[in-house]
């Protein structure tokens, strides 16, 4: 996999307060597409799984979950990157055949990717960093990679396709690009490899649910007022642009 050069990103250092994480972009906090999509879902079936599990083995699985994806997501962007990397600590060992499983099944359709591990915002509203920006079987595509500790439903990861979404609109927005194409690449501990794509009318329909859950976002929250400039657009108004034009 070869790196093209066609464009230029930057680098947007993120603060995590109180759950909520911010990006630091041209002098803008904005929140992250995480942030925004956690703040606005519905927190039913989590409270549940908390009460089943109790909160303490809940908090317990929730952190090794999120140090394996950790790790795992580094093994893959050293490999992207072309660099030797090894983690002996427990969780690198879990982690390690993941990424690899990954690696074999997920990358080979990526001829050339164009950023790993990059920072993404759109002006004035919002912003993250994505796993990979590529051109996968001839498509500009964002891909993310997850960990799952099973197998996962398509309904189950609604978040995961309007994060995606996200991306890929701020991306076009700053650098004129068509992203084509989202897919979520999801390994489990057992190494059991899923992936999801969509484009067209289906990626369509994740950005304007996703600018559904920005509106209500900026409804409910205040600490992150955006400034708008002349090229800036509020929450409000982009998802009245996007309805129109469909």
């Amino acid at each position: 996999m070869k790196k093209n050069k066609k464009y230029k990103y930057i680098h947007g250092p993120s603060t995590t307060e109180h759950g909520s994480r911010t990006y630091e972009i041209n002098g803008a906090r904005l929140p992250s597409v995480t942030t925004i999509l956690a703040k606005t879902k519905d927190q039913t079936y989590i409270k549940r799984w908390y009460e089943k599990k109790g909160y303490k083995e809940a908090e317990r699985i929730k952190n090794l979950s999120s140090k394996r994806g950790t790790a795992m997501h580094r093994f893959i962007e050293k490999h992207i990157q072309g660099h030797g990397y090894n983690d002996l600590t427990g969780v690198g060992v879990q982690a390690k055949p993941m990424a690899e499983k990954i690696i074999e099944v997920g990358l080979p359709p990526i001829t050339e990717y164009y950023g790993s591990e990059i920072t993404l915002y759109y002006p004035g509203l919002y912003a993250g960093a994505t796993d990979l920006i590529c051109l996968h079987s001839d498509m500009e595509t964002i891909v993310d990679f997850k960990q799952a500790n099973q197998p996962k439903q398509r309904d189950w990861i609604d978040d995961y396709y309007m994060q995606i979404a996200a991306y890929a609109m701020a991306h076009d927005y700053i650098h004129g690009s068509k992203i084509q194409q989202g897919i979520i690449m999801i390994c489990t501990p057992d190494c059991y490899y899923q992936e999801f794509k969509f484009q067209g009318a289906d990626l369509r329909r994740e950005k304007h649910k996703f600018l559904k859950r920005l509106d209500e976002y900026y409804k409910l929250v205040q600490e992150f007022k955006p400034k708008f400039g002349a090229a800036q657009i509020d929450a409000p108004t982009l998802l009245k642009e996007f309805e129109k034009d469909k």
